[in-house]
């Protein structure tokens, strides 16, 4: 089948131009002022921004084990309904996926059930429990893209440079949750007044920005390529960016949430704004801004975390950390970011599309004549009010619900294949 975009605004990372757009047989095959072809589905894409697929390289999908939050189905049904046409997930299931058979079922089921491509991330330790390494190479040879034990830290020094020592040798990425635990013990938001205010237990900055330096430093001396998982304040920022110039093989992310929203959202006990990093300071967001302005921060991340309603439905220190971010991040970032004119579309593009797909090390995230037809077709200045009840995801866990947000993802194209539109839902 052959699809014809018209007249729509081609977004990259280093380019943008109003033309045509060809797609046949899973590929762009032309781009240019006018193409005309009478067999095509045509699509008027005028006023609208045509980029290439959203890359997240950091999501929970709970399946295996927790299908209750989400599903491979509707996890990625949620991703398309967000633009994102890859998704890389966490290993923190049940089983964990640190072994062949987990990760085999995980591909199988999102070949079976899945609407967008599904990359797996394997554990760098066996059960997430940070006290032995995972089989680092079977998990390389049977498709993991990179190895993170996502929700905890490896908090044994020792353990976490042998693992990044034989990440460099099999040429892996390590993706670092850095918190220590021992700093933020039963913490469940950002350390400071807010936190005493509602008389809630703090988790400080620095858990975060202490393991962000070990590791950098344990990077730099094993030649690993390490990668920072959600950084959330100003000294880790400046941390990454001083790494960066000492020559450390170190990319990071941030996530929509951590760019729009406050400690002060935590006032009222609202559950779905506990999130782990926690929401910080406005000093914290625009430091967080300057580092993507300024490569500091490579790119953004979902962090999607669906929970069920028994996991937020309690009181707040006992309720579960996570936000599920799918179906919101493109307009959180259009309307925090882009509409205050910090970033623009370009920036977007990189930041979501181009950055992750390089750190992931797949050929995706840019729109060209032979690139497998992954796209995202974009309406700019709609407006919504978020409905969580509306989620795909089954994770309803959003502190946006009732907010007005700006543009609208139109459709979603997975291989030239339309997965999702606006008007029908999703498609396959």
């Amino acid at each position: 089948m052959k699809i014809l975009f018209k007249a729509g605004r081609i977004v990259n990372c280093d380019q943008e131009k109003v033309c045509d757009l060809l797609i046949e047989d899973k590929k762009i095959v032309a781009i240019a002022d006018e193409i005309d072809a009478d067999d095509a589905l045509v699509i008027d894409a005028r006023g609208l921004l045509v980029m290439p697929g959203f890359v997240d390289m950091h999501c929970h999908l709970r399946d295996p084990g927790y299908e209750y939050k989400e599903t491979i189905r509707t996890g990625t049904m949620a991703a398309a309904r967000g633009g994102f046409t890859t998704i890389a997930c966490m290993p923190n299931t049940n089983p964990v996926v640190d072994n062949k058979v987990v990760l085999e079922y995980i591909k199988s089921k999102a070949v079976r059930e899945g609407v967008v491509n599904v990359l797996p991330i394997g554990a760098i330790t066996k059960g997430l429990n940070g006290e032995e390494l995972s089989e680092m190479g079977e998990l390389k040879e049977n498709g993991v893209v990179a190895l993170s034990d996502d929700g905890k830290s490896v908090m044994n020094a020792g353990l976490m440079k042998r693992a990044l020592s034989y990440a460099r040798m099999l040429d892996m990425l390590v993706i670092s949750h850095c918190e220590d635990v021992n700093i933020t013990g039963e913490g469940v938001m950002n350390s400071g007044y807010m936190a005493t205010l509602l008389g809630l237990k703090g988790m400080p900055a620095e858990a975060e920005e202490v393991m962000i330096s070990r590791d950098a430093i344990l990077a730099l001396h094993t030649g690993a390529r390490l990668h920072i998982a959600h950084v959330s304040t100003k000294i880790s920022t400046d941390i990454i960016r001083w790494t960066k110039k000492m020559g450390v093989n170190i990319t990071a992310e941030v996530t929509p949430h951590h760019l729009s929203l406050t400690e002060e959202e935590v006032d009222g006990y609202n559950t779905d704004t506990k999130v782990n990093p926690p929401l910080r300071t406005r000093e914290d967001i625009m430091a967080l801004i300057d580092g993507l302005k300024d490569g500091t921060i490579d790119c953004i991340a979902t962090d999607h975390a669906p929970h069920g309603i028994q996991d937020k439905n309690v009181e707040y220190a006992r309720a579960a950390f996570g936000i599920s971010g799918f179906e919101t991040a493109f307009s959180v970032i259009n309307t925090y970011l882009v509409e205050k004119k910090h970033i623009d579309y370009k920036d977007v593009v990189r930041l979501m599309s181009t950055n992750p797909a390089k750190i992931l090390g797949i050929d995706r995230g840019y729109i060209k004549e032979g690139a497998v037809a992954d796209i995202v077709l974009v309406d700019p200045e709609a407006a919504y009010v978020v409905d969580k009840n509306k989620f795909y995801s089954k994770g309803k866990n959003t502190p946006y619900d009732g907010k007005v947000l700006k543009g609208v993802i139109k459709m979603t194209l997975v291989g030239g294949k339309v997965v999702y539109n606006s008007e029908e839902g999703i498609l396959c």
